[in-house]
């Protein structure tokens, strides 16, 4: 009898069970539908996440701003939707593949994106550390490491821009105020600015503030300009920066030079002179005196040229003492003097002090007055080779130059050996280049100089190159000889100031030209990046 009870009890059917479940959720029923709760929730973040990007973005002009806000915090996933449809449309019609396939391969990427992402993350170097001259991190000058949270934040994002800086070889960062709210962070790379980073003006002013902290710079000083430096490790890598502040309208901006490390070991045929060049090059250096000077605008490598002209001067037979503001890299062979005007540490009172050292050798970092060009040029009649850069436009201007500050004529034409004008051109990427396509009429014109066209590339931007199709850089220099021709040229300076001011210029810069064409012509660059860098 209790079994047959026990059968009857049993349902007829699934049906009755999944009945019965059905009238017991209905008595236990939420209050509210999960799935549209995640779906609203997941809208609105995407709304807000739309606002936040056009409240930084600079393509979106200041005063149409609040109409953007308003379409996006409606409208902001229904853009993104129709932005992915129609990228994904015309990947399709280009590769010739279906939706469906394209959208397979989309998806296939960024799993891969993801998965190398990770990888990287758990195989990148130590964090980096940012250290003033003495050596305190930038976590003790804020407080033996006990930094509230805010404060960690800002320092966080400090080495972040410093170690994305090194990452992509950038060889300056600019802080740069844009208006009341919004501040920009440049990287330049390859000689181009590019903007990498739009933060809030707040934000911004602190990581200001910690980096001329770590700079041993006044930060409570926003208006007169001040001058610092800092050093940053990662790993067994060590990177020096130097760096300037100016009140600006909008607040105070920051300059940060990438010193180069690896100058110090640069050769004359590393840096990419030709063998013709090296040997001119080669023969100026070898003598017992004389000066050979570099010329060029800021940031054309004059520098780093020095440097390999230093390394190409035997240090164990000759005594080699370097002047520089600042030291950019250690020479080991040679002994270096830093600039310091605060101490009362000048060019001039260095080299006069330097001379009672027996050197043979003297490289100045940079000409800059009178006084300094003077002694540099008495010390090369005086039977030492000294080595010299001036900020000028080429090597007819470097002597205008040179003639302005006061140099006697005389003493200009007996002390110069050797100028050098240099400028760095892009590389093209290896990865992307493209062959160049060259109209009939320029294809003709480089025949008539007998340039070969058949090997010249355009760039084409990839992701090794960041789009920009260029990876590296390349000098071009124009050569001169001062000969004895020259020299008396020199000291007839009025003669030789009113030609140089109307055509030495003009000649320099075909000199340049040429040079650069010899590079395009071999594909090492292209015509546009020429044509950018001589004119």
């Amino acid at each position: 009898m209790q079994l047959l009870d026990f059968a009857l009890s049993i349902p007829s059917s699934p049906l009755c069970v999944l009945a019965e479940v059905g009238s017991i959720s209905s008595v236990t029923s939420l209050p509210f539908n999960p799935i549209k709760l995640v779906c609203l929730v997941s809208w609105i973040y995407l709304c807000l996440y739309f606002v936040q990007r056009i409240q930084f973005s600079p393509l979106v002009p200041h005063r149409y701003k609040p109409v953007a806000y308003i379409v996006a915090l409606f409208a902001g996933p229904i853009l993104l939707l129709l932005l992915l449809i129609v990228d994904t449309a015309r990947k399709s019609s280009e590769t010739g593949d279906g939706i469906f396939e394209t959208i397979r391969q989309q998806v296939k990427q960024v799993v891969a994106g993801m998965r190398s992402a990770r990888l990287r993350r758990d195989t990148k170097d130590p964090t980096i550390k940012l250290l003033d001259s003495s050596g305190r991190s930038i976590n003790d000058i804020y407080g033996h490491g006990d930094a509230r949270r805010q404060e960690s934040h800002v320092l966080e994002l400090t080495e972040q821009i410093i170690a994305n800086a090194l990452e992509h070889r950038a060889s300056d960062i600019l802080i740069d105020p844009v208006d009341e709210l919004t501040s920009t962070i440049r990287l330049r790379i390859d000689g181009v600015l590019r903007t990498v980073k739009t933060v809030k003006a707040e934000i911004c002013k602190a990581v200001v503030n910690s980096i001329k902290a770590v700079s041993s710079m006044d930060i409570s000083e926003k208006r007169r300009p001040q001058d610092g430096a800092f050093i940053a490790k990662k790993g067994e890598m060590t990177a020096s920066f130097r760096v300037a502040s100016a009140g600006v309208l909008s607040g105070e901006k920051l300059s940060i030079r990438v010193l180069n490390q690896d100058a110090g070991t640069f050769s004359l045929a590393d840096a990419g002179l030709s063998e013709k060049q090296c040997s001119i090059i080669q023969k100026a250096v070898s003598k017992p005196s004389g000066m050979v000077l570099m010329c060029g605008p800021t940031g054309s490598g004059k520098t780093t040229t020095m440097y390999a002209m230093l390394n190409a001067i035997d240090a164990f037979t000759r005594n080699v003492i370097t002047v520089e503001d600042p030291i950019e890299a250690v020479l080991p062979k040679a002994s270096q003097i830093e600039i310091n005007p605060k101490a009362d540490i000048t060019f001039a009172k260095t080299l006069r002090s330097v001379l009672r050292q027996d050197p043979d050798v003297i490289c100045v970092g940079e000409i800059r007055d009178e006084e300094t060009a003077e002694i540099a040029l008495r010390a090369s009649q005086t039977g030492h080779l000294v080595l010299a850069t001036v900020h000028s436009d080429s090597n007819a201007s470097a002597l205008v130059r040179l003639m302005d500050l006061g140099v006697s004529p005389l003493l200009l034409s007996s002390g110069l050996s050797l100028l050098i004008s240099q400028r760095l051109l892009r590389l093209l990427c290896e990865r992307c280049k493209q062959p160049a396509q060259l109209n009939k009429s320029l294809i003709h014109e480089f025949r008539l100089k007998g340039i070969d066209s058949t090997n010249m590339f355009d760039a084409e931007g990839c992701k090794h190159c960041e789009g920009t199709g260029y990876y590296g850089r390349t000098p071009i220099c124009d050569i001169m000889v001062v000969t004895s021709q020259l020299k008396a040229d020199i000291a007839d300076s009025k003669a030789l100031i009113a030609e140089l001011r109307t055509k030495g210029k003009r000649k320099d810069r075909s000199r340049l030209r040429r040079e650069g064409l010899k590079k395009v012509a071999v594909g090492i660059t292209s015509l546009k990046e020429v044509k950018r860098v001589v004119g």
